[in-house]
């Protein structure tokens, strides 16, 4: 068994390897001043930067989670490594020949799991290079020159071919010292009857690095038709990958990502190549998996939450790209950076339109235009029907939230002024209030996102059976509205003839309390307030969907009208002012369809609206000069 380290050979490690070159190969440091330097914590989250390195001392400390320690501590906790395993790790970087004070020179078949498994990875990846050039290649060689990728590129970003044999990489790793339990580990080979066989096999060959250039996977495209694997094929989870927390070509674009404060966020890896040899230095893409919040990880700690950070997300224009940006944007709010999407084209990937117009139109495409909160709300609005008051809410309902999202609170304004222009919705101010109550909100929480819209109701359709004792729906009872609608109800089911035969021809939609709409539902089922039977209120309850709307019937039924004398004039002036909303919210429905279709609308569908708009405006007339008699 090899002993310990050398103790002379630890601090010649520690001497010969700056702290602060190791720490900036995972986050953006700047100056702190004092000769130190300070950036995100990798340990925790964190808004601003509380992590310090002294460079001076090779020691490092985060003031908000008080990790701390020496450059060893550092690669211990990152990489999550044994003290022997990062000792050698960073030897390796320096060039330096560890001793053991127990066993000599340590055996390689004795060395930490994570570096033998890196290493593994090391010398596949080489061995891939090499086979690039083998006859058997040609396929893969046509395959990268087709797409606009020569050998230079293929070198620069380390492509290479495995050979369609069962187990060519796994003789060469034997040969090289490793062990079949290390090569299964690795996720290099995979088990078989007898002995392992290669887990890729007569396909080319991306090098997966983590954020420090070591690779730690692979991702492996099929040539042959005769594959009936996957389309991509990449490294199982292992204890050195984990697919949500690697960037392909993170190890190539973190020093330009850092300097620029900008990320491009791609799909594939020949479409980061693509950008890259473009000019788009700052490409990235996930490796078989969605966007998320380990890679968010990745980019705030090179980006430094910079307030002036652009993340650019290029995602086809179809439906599944459409639905990755939406699934990206669940996550705008972790970044400090502002997010934005693009999209070519004629749904072109970078790859394509590189091939397609060249370097300047990749470079063009990833200039930020849209906000990627702007693509989500169209995204949404556009699932509803603007045509009707109940599509216009349901739009707003889930739309809003969004807009509440936004960081900066002059741009919320701005877009909470725009939705309500998306949606028609004329009253821009009762807009702009939803949105800033629904941020308020979400401040209150302590950033966990708003609480629901307000004015959400249950759907009292589809309520499920209230518990005995359990207050009832809560319902606005300062609105004028509400209390006049009730009122009316109270009538309807109290003294029905007082509203007949007027009331039966109110539609369900004129009563804007979803719980006072249920009941209206009730009376309509049970065959209308005109000529009530005998039986007319068990009718009524009987028609209730569920437990709660039946409560609330009784609950009207039984409750006192608020007039000292209940007659036809009373009821009238219920019916009129119930029927006079629903008029005005009407006239500003047809006012926002109006402002929707502008000047160039089609003619035809102007006039039907204008006429409409006439109608009910003398309508509205009728019913403040008549009263009652208008109805």
């Amino acid at each position: 068994m090899a002993g310990r380290i050398n103790d002379d050979d630890v601090k010649a490690v520690r001497d010969a390897v700056p702290i602060d070159a190791v720490v900036s190969e995972y986050l953006q440091l700047r100056n702190a001043g004092g000769g130190n330097l300070k950036g995100l914590c990798p340990f925790h989250d964190e808004k601003s930067p509380s992590f310090q390195v002294s460079p001076s001392k090779g020691l490092f400390h985060c003031f908000g989670c008080q990790e701390g320690g020496d450059t060893i501590a550092f690669v211990r906790k990152i990489d999550h490594l044994s003290f022997s395993e990062a000792v050698e790790r960073l030897a390796a970087t320096a060039g330096i020949t560890l001793r053991y004070e127990e066993g000599g020179y340590n055996p390689s078949n004795q060395r930490g799991e994570r570096i033998r498994l890196v290493e593994a990875h090391k010398a596949a990846a080489q061995f891939y290079i090499e086979q690039l050039g083998s006859p058997e290649a040609e396929i893969g060689r046509k395959f990268l020159a087709e797409r606009g990728f020569d050998q230079a590129a293929a070198a620069h970003f380390g492509v290479g071919y495995s050979p369609a044999g069962w187990d060519h990489l796994t003789r060469f790793l034997r040969g090289k010292g490793f062990s079949d339990k290390e090569l299964l580990t690795s996720g290099l080979a995979q088990e078989s009857r007898r002995n392992p066989i290669d887990r890729f096999r007569g396909r080319l060959m991306w090098p997966i690095r983590d954020v420090s250039g070591e690779v730690v996977g692979f991702g492996a495209r099929k040539l042959r038709d005769d594959d009936n694997g996957p389309k991509y094929l990449n490294t199982p989870e292992t204890p050195i990958y984990k697919k949500s927390q690697v960037l392909y070509g993170i190890d190539l674009a973190k020093k330009d990502i850092a300097k620029s404060s900008r990320a491009v966020v791609v799909e594939g890896y020949t479409d980061v190549m693509a950008c890259h040899l473009a000019g788009v230095t700052t490409a990235i893409a996930t490796c078989g998996t969605a966007f998320g919040g380990d890679h968010i990880k990745i980019l705030r700690r090179l980006l430094m939450d910079n307030g002036s950070a652009r993340v650019i997300f290029t995602f086809d224009g179809d439906a599944a790209g459409q639905k990755a940006a939406l699934r990206a944007f669940e996550d705008d709010q972790k970044f400090a950076a502002e997010t934005y999407i693009a999209i070519a084209p004629d749904n072109m990937d970078p790859c394509d339109l590189r091939l397609a117009k060249g370097d300047e139109a990749v470079a063009d495409l990833v200039q930020p235009r849209t906000p990627l909160f702007e693509f989500a709300i169209r995204q949404i609005v556009g699932r509803y029907d603007l045509e009707t008051p109940a599509g216009r809410a349901a739009a707003l309902d889930e739309a809003a939230p969004i807009v509440a999202r936004i960081k900066n609170v002059a741009s919320q304004h701005e877009v909470a002024v725009q939705l309500a222009g998306i949606l028609g919705i004329l009253d821009t101010q009762f807009v702009v209030k939803r949105v800033a109550q629904l941020a308020r909100w979400a401040r209150d929480r302590g950033g966990k996102g708003p609480a629901p819209a307000p004015g959400r109701r249950p759907q009292y359709e589809d309520a499920a059976p209230r518990p005995a004792g359990a207050p009832g729906p809560a319902l606005n009872l300062r609105s004028p509205a509400h209390r006049t609608e009730r009122e009316l109800l109270k009538l309807a089911l109290q003294h029905p003839h007082l509203v007949s035969p007027a009331f039966d021809a109110y539609g369900i939609d004129e009563f804007t309390a979803p719980p006072y709409a249920a009941v209206r539902q009730c009376i309509q089922d049970a065959g209308g307030a005109t000529d009530a039977p005998s039986d007319y209120l068990p009718a009524v309850m009987d028609s209730a969907p569920n437990d709660v709307v039946r409560a609330l019937v009784t609950e009207l039924a039984v409750e006192a009208v608020h007039a000292r004398t209940v007659d036809e004039a009373y009821a009238g002036e219920q019916l009129v002012a119930v029927r006079r909303r629903a008029v005005d919210r009407r006239l500003l429905d047809i006012q926002g369809t109006l402002a929707r279709l502008g000047q160039h609308g089609d003619p035809a569908q102007l006039a039907a609206v204008q006429n409409e708009l006439w109608v009910l405006q003398q309508y509205g007339q009728a019913l403040r000069n008549k009263g009652a008699a208008a109805l």
